[in-house]
């Protein structure tokens, strides 16, 4: 029932935007966050489970580097660059050099206990000391528990269980993903007696304990390893309650991913949001560059004229003047260029060619000062853009989230009572 009502719900949760009204956005929240430049990815189908742990933890035997283990419809090997088209939620490993040399995938057409709705990736085997590795190991373990649903750390009990590597990586982990972090004592038929078992249990916990992100209550590593029939032991396996955990976090896969929905809507509306905010901005600061931009275009073309029209004005009798341009415009002219012949005559004449090269070069400098104003406006959002921001924001609040109120509800439906209703 569970893996069926979670496909629906993806299905439904992917198809949002695909609605007949022709006033809707008919895009999916996907191509809505990539037009607003927001990276969103589609929910995944699958749970993903990372294994880490120090070399020879138990994790495997055969894969050193990372690999993929998923289930598909036939067994398959894939590469790395098919192993990211596989799965796009992982091309950020790109950006770690050299850790696609070592990627693969492996699938198997395995049904037993939910596989086909498990990813497992497996991690480098890490060690202390001089080993060095072809990748920045820790920060490419670091990003994919992140990105992982659950966490498995495999501690084993043969001498490298406290790899100060693992360790570390686990602590950085536990910052951001404690939640997810699970601790497991693996091949622990080969620890010897119970009391080796119990030894090397406290010397893990107390070097957990030392570190102060690991150092929390309720501590728990369950003793696990591979039963073989061949060779009984009386050590308690709990490797059941590692697949007990693994089918939860699948049945709570489908509010996760109604949860990441709601997450979703909150990041497009606010990038909207943003985005408008920016433009209201832009239009501010356009209308004050523009002003500067005409009022130094203005006084750049306007003072220059003056300044000629003050000397061909001079040569004219006031009766002369008001005779070709009337009265009002003759005293307008008679003042302006009073002002200015007024000015002129308080200059020395060795000073006159300096100052008319220094005038000039200012009014060249204030055309200057308006052509750079002018460039300097920014990119507003056009009428049609904005109405499509309101338009995909309206969407959001009013037709997504609704909908996932609806699909939430339809989701308890399977599970609670008719009465909690």
């Amino acid at each position: 029932m569970i893996p069926k009502g979670r496909d629906s719900s993806e299905r439904r949760t992917h198809n949002l935007g695909k609605k007949a009204d022709p006033h809707r956005p008919t895009a999916g929240l996907v191509k809505i966050a990539n037009s607003l430049g927001v990276r969103l990815l589609p929910p995944r189908k699958k749970i993903i489970v990372m294994i880490m742990g120090n070399h020879s933890a138990g994790k495997s035997s055969f894969i050193n580097w990372f690999t993929f283990i998923t289930s598909g419809r036939k067994r398959e090997s894939l590469t790395g660059n098919a192993t990211l088209h596989l799965y796009p939620h992982f091309r950020q490993l790109l950006e770690f050099k050299g850790a696609l040399d070592y990627l693969s995938a492996e699938i198997t057409t395995s049904k037993q206990k939910k596989f086909s709705l498990v990813t497992f990736i497996d991690t480098p085997g890490l060690v202390d000391g001089d080993m060095i590795y072809p990748f920045d190991v820790n920060s490419a373990i670091t990003w994919l528990g992140q990105q992982s649903d659950l966490i498995f750390v495999f501690f084993d009990p043969m001498g490298q269980a406290l790899c100060k590597r693992t360790l570390n990586i686990v602590e950085r982990l536990s910052e951001t993903c404690g939640d997810k972090l699970l601790f497991y004592l693996s091949k622990a038929d080969e620890a010897g007696k119970e009391t080796d078992r119990q030894r090397v249990m406290m010397q893990i916990v107390q070097e957990l304990c030392r570190r102060p992100g690991l150092n929390k209550c309720g501590f728990e590593m369950p003793t696990i390893y591979i039963p073989n029939p061949q060779k009984p032991s009386r050590c308690v396996n709990q490797i059941d309650g590692v697949c007990q955990t693994i089918e939860k976090a699948i049945n709570q896969a489908v509010q996760k991913t109604l949860d990441q929905l709601e997450k979703d809507c909150d990041l497009i509306s606010a990038s909207i949001s943003s985005r408008l905010e920016k433009n209201r901005c832009d239009v501010s600061y356009n209308k004050s560059v523009r002003l500067y931009s005409l009022l130094c275009g203005a006084l750049g073309i306007f003072l220059p004229l003056l300044f000629i029209l003050s000397f061909i004005v001079s040569t004219f009798s006031k009766e002369q003047l008001e005779e070709l341009t009337g009265e009002g415009l003759a005293n307008t002219l008679f003042i302006l260029t009073g002002i200015v012949m007024y000015l002129w005559e308080w200059i020395p004449e060795d000073g006159q060619v300096l100052f008319v090269i220094l005038f000039m070069a200012s009014c060249y400098l204030l055309l200057f000062l308006a052509k750079n104003f002018a460039r300097q406006r920014n990119k507003t959002l056009s009428k049609k853009e904005k109405r499509s921001l309101a338009e995909y924001n309206e969407y959001i609040q009013d037709i997504v989230k609704t909908k996932k109120g609806k699909l939430y509800e339809w989701y308890l439906q399977q599970c609670a009572a008719e009465y909690d209703f």
